[in-house]
Parts: structure tokens; C-alpha cells; sequence
């Protein structure tokens, strides 16, 4: 991964600020296991473990699950992204009809725009 962050504690992560100890897992099939009686996907032990890790050392975690996107239109797809970001407390401010893409890291403190390739800020707020 292009984004691919290495914690002090030896935990790669997907995408993450750690200035404000955030992170995006975005989880593949393998992280997956199906239940046999439902028919659902459930997440796996190790990949439950390292997010309960994470957050015991004080991160906030976004799990995006690929059952819960593959099946997902455009605009549906960038609304389970804004709840995911939401979910660990980044606010999304976008003012433009096109989608958010692939935030990049930015060097500073507290609230601050992240460029994206479509140049429209992505705010990581305290």
C-alpha cells in the first residue's frame, strides 16, 4: 500500500494519521471468515485481535469491509466511507459533486486540510 503506515508497536496500517492516532483498515476477503448456519461473513480472529490491540493502545479504528463495499453503487460507496471516517472522527468537507480521492499525508497539528486528488479538502478534526 501507498499509504501503508508502520506503528511504533509494529502494526502496518492500511491508512493513518498518527498524529491523532487514526486509522482506515480496509479489509479483504481474507480477513473474513463465513458463518456456516447464516451465511455471513464475520471478521476473523486475527484481524479482530490486532483492531482491539489498537485501540488498547489508544487508536481510533475504521474497519472497511470488502462484503460490506463490493456490492455498493457510487454514491453509495462514498457515503459508507463519509460513516466510516465519521466513526473515528474525521469530518469529510467537500463542496464539489465528484468523489474524495486516495487522502495523502500532510505534516502539521489539529485541524488541518489533507490534499486529495481532486484538490478538495479532507479535514482531520480533534
Amino acid at each position: 500500500h501507498t499509504l501503508e503506515h508502520q506503528t511504533a508497536e509494529g502494526f502496518a496500517l492500511d491508512m493513518a494519521d498518527p498524529a491523532t492516532k487514526r486509522v482506515i483498515e480496509v479489509d479483504g476477503p481474507s480477513h473474513y471468515l463465513q458463518d456456516l448456519s447464516s451465511g455471513d461473513h464475520v471478521m476473523n480472529g486475527s484481524t479482530r485481535f490486532k483492531a482491539q490491540l489498537l485501540r488498547a493502545y489508544g487508536w481510533s479504528v475504521a474497519n472497511v469491509s470488502f462484503f460490506e463495499w463490493d456490492g455498493k453503487i457510487k454514491s453509495e460507496r462514498r457515503q459508507f466511507l463519509t460513516d466510516k471516517l465519521a466513526e473515528i472522527g474525521v469530518s469529510v468537507g467537500c463542496k464539489g459533486t465528484g468523489p474524495v480521492k486516495r487522502p495523502v499525508k500532510s505534516t502539521g497539528g489539529g485541524s488541518r486540510p489533507v490534499e486529495t486528488d481532486t484538490k478538495r479538502p479532507v479535514r482531520f478534526s480533534d
